[in-house]
């Protein structure tokens, strides 16, 4: 994390290494640093806040010697990766993809992005609205139709919940808003990823985002012209994989001959990384080239990337009658932590 914390957002959680100023007549031994843990609440162009446990500290930015977002707290026992709670890891999964407009609406998020991709054009309602039910229903309706796009949201629950059985999505079912796109989230340790590398051809990774790499992204999916870039750039930092024709794929693979520099990627993906963790997404194989590993092996040289820049946590989303790649990721090490479903109003004739 650059010491600027101009990438980090406002609520992160961060530890912040600092210098102290020697006290009077120190002693041999006085603590020359020490560290503050907490919540990112301000910056300026001269000082950063962290609020800690013990109250609010003021850190001036040239006093910083490192500094690094980490994850929330966990909310109960067990590996790191299970231990998030719900809503927290909706707020780390948040900001791990693009939308071109985020607004609040209390503790809520309204997101919209020409309709390019169902996070980027949804509500992620986590928290307090700050106003009634009813009335903040009513206000997302509007927020989308000046936009010209339907009103969606997205409930979070446990694996296999029923949206009628949470507040929210029981008055947005009475108002005959529709339910689908049932989504899993999976959350695995980035090392245990990484170790589980069934190997394969060189994976490049950078935080470039290029023509060769946005060309085999609308081979997977129908892209809005200029809201594509803005989703895929839009977390505070992100990192984009792929293996290309002319990286040791072809003599790996035994397809031509060896010596190849085809730049053409047949296997991409990306990570948003954001509070602490990395989200994959935006994986996609060649249809000609599947079968072989290689979604596998790009996902682990990903993790592989962040775990060596200090991320120890990775998720990714996948929808949930999705078997073979759930049981791939599975394999990879990734287990089933939550679900969520978009809610979207009815179009009304």
């Amino acid at each position: 994390m650059p010491t600027s914390f101009d990438a980090v957002h406002i609520g992160a959680r961060v530890v912040v290494r600092w210098r102290l100023d020697p006290p009077p007549h120190a002693m041999a031994g006085s603590p020359s640093m020490t560290d503050a843990v907490g919540e990112l609440v301000a910056r300026s162009e001269h000082d950063v806040t962290v609020s800690t446990s013990r109250g609010s500290v003021v850190i001036a930015r040239d006093r910083i010697v490192a500094a690094k977002e980490i994850p929330p707290r966990p909310s109960r026992r067990g590996s790191a990766h299970l231990a998030i709670s719900r809503a927290d890891l909706q707020r780390v999964m948040g900001p791990s993809w693009g939308a071109l407009e985020r607004e609040p609406l209390g503790e809520w998020e309204l997101r919209a992005s020409r309709g390019f991709t169902q996070r980027g054009n949804s509500v992620l309602p986590i928290g307090d609205p700050g106003i009634p039910l009813a009335d903040a229903i009513d206000r997302i309706e509007a927020w989308y139709a000046v936009r010209g796009l339907p009103a969606a949201v997205s409930l979070t629950g446990p694996v296999g919940f029923e949206p009628a059985t949470d507040p929210l999505g029981a008055e947005l079912l009475s108002r005959g808003w529709t339910a689908g796109s049932r989504t899993l989230n999976l959350t695995a340790a980035t090392d245990r990823v990484a170790a589980a590398d069934p190997g394969g051809p060189h994976v490049g990774v950078g935080e470039t985002l290029d023509g060769a790499w946005l060309d085999a992204y609308q081979q997977s999916r129908a892209v809005v012209p200029d809201a594509a870039e803005g989703v895929l750039l839009g977390s505070p930092r992100q990192l984009f994989g792929r293996i290309a024709l002319g990286g040791g794929l072809a003599q790996t693979l035994g397809l031509s001959t060896p010596g190849s520099r085809d730049p053409r990627p047949v296997a991409i993906g990306r990570l948003g990384l954001a509070h602490g963790w990395a989200g994959l997404g935006a994986l996609w194989t060649d249809p000609a080239y599947r079968g072989r590993g290689l979604g596998s092996h790009l996902t682990a040289q990903l993790a592989a990337t962040v775990r060596q820049g200090g991320i120890q946590l990775i998720h990714l989303q996948v929808e949930a009658d999705n078997a073979p790649a759930i049981g791939i990721y599975e394999r990879l090490g990734f287990e089933r932590h939550s679900s969520y479903v978009y809610l979207a109003r009815a179009e009304r004739g």
